[in-house]
């Protein structure tokens, strides 16, 4: 049927349709202007999936555009599937991290799982084999109801997924605060390795080309599903399950190899995951990249449903499917490929010169929107905001003092200290033979394969400190990767950003993605860590209760030689254990305890300002660190961040099964205060004076490995409780639960 005849046979177009598909009055008065007319049901569909704030970014632009994207390394940026960066030897880091947590709340084992299907597809959509996943989830209160099947659905899935394709997961970060009980955050990271000069990208070109549907059928799954995530809960959340994904990891290895294979030849001219929004959003952006039009024979689409219509093909989400563009002659080349694989293959479409989107379906016309007005007139906001106000800074003798020996058990068994082990024994993180250091130390490291060299990976972002000082937080998330990378002797190179906040609409929060974006810029400015790709995830509300703003970092760094890699564990007894960047306030017996998890969970009391982050400070230190490494000087490295010195030095001798006896004041401020900007490394007891004169007054000597406690004075800690503690509380909160309940 024709636009007109689709009209008069499909609902009236109401105010209350209009809100329903999440656009405001007048962005619908902004729909009728660009059109000329009312739009049918699927045109409208279009536009509020394709101005959704999940895909159009509108209240986030201004700012994203602020953020440092290029250096020298740097061979794709955002604005693509996924960021680019030259590694040396003809081959590129392809990487990026994007959320999946209003999916995960509802279904958390298919919204976990699809999280990581989809942005697989990102990397491997730009020519790169993927070589690591990690993720970073944020879970409510451990003792909430929900918090345990959140938990473990999230956990199976990404586990489930990630292994059945094959793809070892080898890092991330998992938190806990009563503030996610009603939106958790499932942020999932991808890292691939390409040819440098074999990457594929999503503009459309040749008019006249062929476009090409691969992959899986298309159902009902998922559609809505950008606008969901754009969107508040409610008490209703669980309703909107049938608008969460389902996956399939076998169909996805499938996919993987078949475009792998047909990426080899010459057949490709662009290609493009079908994420959010699905076929709308991938041949909108194709034909709007490559200034062109693209017109689609719906029913040529392979449908997995009897009845679909042409909204629900546009709209649905369905996972493990692509858009190509071929080039002319390729076709039978490329669809015998995908057949071996025993994937669907389908031409549905041809790019045109008329700018224009046209949909048929059995012949008529059920769409015709002009593609640049579209999306040149999305909408853009530069929202209100408000400053976060300046808290104090809490003074470390107004702090209670408790016995060492007892705050560290209660900090390494309590939730953001504890081993991660019940997880990560889920994750197949050897799959592929190329891990070299997995999950539990600073930074995950993947060879490259028949290589010495290597890569190194890490999630990062600390939120409490950004619910305080949102510029400080900033800086902090970017600084600890940078830390994380250095601590095992990898080069940072880049990062990836998932900006997951609160409602836009509310000056508070968008005043904490300003600053947030300031902070990480500094920092990614100051440590030479361009942002290469990101998403962003607002309105992480239920019933107008927001996340703490949780701006994670994704971050790379190359390894040159793998013999020459740092790991936490202490090595040997009788080592000098020395802690590098130390300031003289801090060796003068301070600390920073604002924010610090000392106060938060043995005090109760979660306030103060952060510690604050010396960017200047963390790059001489850091580069000081890397050379200490890659001249084999150092036998074991960890950075400071939560719990303090005391809870680092801790988690080298549980990571090494070795004690250490240190030369400290039981002070709180020193062995639990957070300051940061620095490292704990041990040396053979014959190189000690050596390294410490070199480095001067960056360092000094702490200890001695040894034994088996941590001792200061003759107060001690036997590594078996403290290993108990650690290890206790996952277990103790999971029960015999592995599988999603």
């Amino acid at each position: 049927m024709s636009t007109q005849q689709q009209q008069k046979t499909e609902p009236a177009i109401t105010p209350e349709i209009v809100a329903e598909h999440g656009l405001t009055p007048d962005e619908y008065q902004r729909v009728l202007d660009i059109l000329g007319r009312t739009p049918n049901l699927t045109e409208l569909g279009i536009f509020s999936v394709m101005w959704s704030e999940h895909c159009s970014y509108k209240s986030s632009k201004k700012w994203l555009k602020t953020l440092p994207t290029t250096a020298p390394w740097v061979i794709q940026g955002p604005g693509e599937n996924a960021g680019v960066v030259d590694i040396g030897d003809g081959l590129a880091a392809v990487f990026k991290m994007e959320s999946h947590n209003h999916p995960s709340f509802i279904e958390p084992y298919q919204g976990a799982a699809t999280g990581v299907g989809g942005i697989l597809r990102d990397v491997f959509t730009m020519g790169a084999r993927p070589v690591a996943n990690l993720n970073a989830l944020r879970f409510g209160a451990p003792d909430h109801p929900k918090t345990r099947h959140l938990v473990s659905g999230v956990v199976a899935g990404i586990g489930g997924y990630g292994n059945c394709v094959g793809v070892p997961t080898v890092g991330g970060e998992v938190d806990f605060h009563p503030d996610y009980n009603g939106n958790i955050l499932v942020n999932a990271m991808t890292v691939g390795v390409a040819p440098a000069d074999r990457i594929f990208y999503s503009k459309a070109s040749g008019v006249g080309n062929p476009v090409v549907y691969v992959g899986s059928r298309t159902g009902r799954d998922g559609i809505h599903g950008a606008t969901m995530a754009s969107a508040e809960f409610s008490a209703d959340s669980e309703e909107k399950r049938p608008t969460v994904q389902v996956g399939d990891p076998f169909t996805e290895k499938l996919l993987i190899e078949a475009c792998l294979e047909l990426m080899a030849t010459d057949a490709i001219v662009a290609i493009q995951d079908m994420g959010a929004a699905g076929l709308t959003s991938s041949s909108f952006e194709m034909a709007s990249k490559g200034g062109l039009g693209v017109e689609l024979t719906l029913d040529r689409v392979p449908m997995r449903e009897d009845g679909m219509t042409p909204y629900e093909l546009m709209l649905s989400e369905s996972q493990e499917r692509m858009l190509m563009v071929l080039q002319p002659g390729k076709e039978a080349m490329a669809e015998a490929v995908f057949r071996k694989w025993d994937l669907d293959f389908a031409i549905i479409g041809r790019l045109t010169d008329t700018g224009r989107m046209v949909l048929t379906w059995h012949g008529e016309t059920v769409a015709d929107l002009p593609i640049d007005p579209l999306a040149e007139a999305a909408p853009e906001y530069d929202r209100p905001w408000a400053p976060t106000p300046h808290q104090p800074v809490v003074i470390a003798d107004d702090v209670p003092v408790l016995p060492w020996t007892e705050a560290l058990v209660a900090l390494m068994g309590g939730p953001d200290l504890s081993s991660r082990r019940w997880i990560w024994e889920q994750y197949d993180h050897m799959v592929m033979g190329d891990t070299v250091q997995r999950p539990g130390g600073d930074a995950a490291v993947v060879r490259l394969h028949g290589t010495d060299r290597g890569l190194a990976m890490t999630t990062d972002c600390t939120p409490r400190y950004v619910r305080a000082d949102p510029v400080t937080g900033g800086r902090q998330a970017v600084a600890e990767a940078y830390r994380n990378l250095t601590a095992v002797g990898a080069r940072p190179l880049a990062v990836t950003d998932n900006m997951n906040f609160g409602n836009p609409e509310k000056p508070v929060i968008m005043g904490q993605f300003v600053g947030a974006c300031r902070g990480l810029g500094e920092a990614c400015a100051a440590l030479d860590m361009p942002v290469v790709s990101g998403n962003v995830s607002l309105y992480n509300e239920t019933e107008g209760r927001a996340i703490p703003s949780t701006p994670t970092i994704g971050a790379i760094g190359i390894l040159d030689d793998l013999d020459r890699m740092a790991t936490v564990g202490f090595k040997a007894a009788g080592e000098a254990v020395i802690v590098i960047g130390e300031t003289a306030a801090m060796r003068a017996g301070g600390g920073w305890v604002g924010q610090s998890l000392y106060l938060r969970d043995l005090c109760g009391r979660e306030e103060g300002a952060p510690p604050p982050v010396d960017l200047e400070h963390e790059r001489r230190v850091g580069e000081t660190v890397r050379g200490l490494i890659q001249a084999g000087r150092v036998s074991a490295c960890h950075d400071v961040s939560d719990g303090g010195l005391l809870v680092a030095v801790a988690e080298m001798a549980l990571a090494g099964g070795l004690g250490v006896t240190l030369d400290l004041a039981p002070a709180t401020a020193a062995l639990f205060g957070e300051d940061q900007g620095r490292y704990v490394v041990t040396v053979p007891a014959e190189a000690a004076d050596a390294v410490l004169s070199d480095l001067g007054d960056l360092a000094r000597r702490i200890g001695t490995t040894g034994g088996e406690a941590v001792a200061i004075g003759g107060e001690a800690v036997p590594l078996a409780d403290l290993r108990a503690a650690h290890e206790g509380f996952f277990p103790a909160l999971m029960g015999d639960e592995i599988v999603a309940s």
